[in-house]
């Protein structure tokens, strides 16, 4: 594969990463570096061991999981978006606590997952096309590692307003949402 369409690819890939990234940094308010580390290195795992999976996987499952691979990217970030909301709408101005952390335990491989499923998908068909998947995998997982820490910096910048406050958590959660039915839209869904 040649180094424009890989980077490409890989940038194209990194966007879900980068959008999701943004709404965790609102959602904080404050980013430590050690929240910026866990999402950025899960990410960028997340994103390189996808296409791996996927290439390894090959033709066989192709038919099966892309019959719902888009079903289930929209239930995971819906059900971290809803979340998102109902707390923004609880009364919880607070600051993200320990517990409701989205860079740790389940909240952090939920959106893993979720951000990474296309990259599955061209795993897949870097194996249908007999294409070596390490190059890519290694420039994808870093590029979504990149996009991550500059997303969540841009959350975080975003949120530090005492007047955005509330609404910035509304903001986050409809954006992962949006995510979900733009994944949905893209899997011709909606007509």
């Amino acid at each position: 594969m040649n180094f424009i369409p890989l980077i490409s690819l890989a940038v194209a890939l990194a966007m879900d990463a980068f959008a999701v990234a943004v709404a965790v940094g609102i959602g904080l308010k404050r980013v430590n570096s050690r929240q910026m580390f866990r999402l950025a290195w899960h990410f960028g795992l997340f994103q390189a061991l996808m296409p791996v999976i996927g290439w390894f996987s090959g033709v066989k499952v192709r038919g099966v999981v892309a019959s719902f691979d888009h079903w289930v990217a929209f239930v995971l970030l819906a059900f971290v978006g809803g979340k998102m909301l109902w707390e923004a709408f609880s009364g919880d101005d607070e600051s993200v606590d320990e517990g409701k952390d989205p860079t740790r335990r389940m909240s952090l491989v939920i959106l893993s997952v979720a951000t990474s499923i296309d990259a599955l998908a061209v795993g897949f068909s870097m194996s249908v096309l007999d294409v070596s998947i390490a190059l890519p995998a290694v420039v994808i997982g870093l590029t979504a590692s990149v996009f991550t820490l500059i997303g969540m910096q841009l959350g975080c910048r975003f949120s530090s307003s005492s007047r955005v406050g509330h609404w910035a958590g509304v903001a986050g959660g409809v954006v992962l949402i949006a995510i979900g039915l733009h994944i949905l839209m893209e899997h011709g869904v909606f007509g």
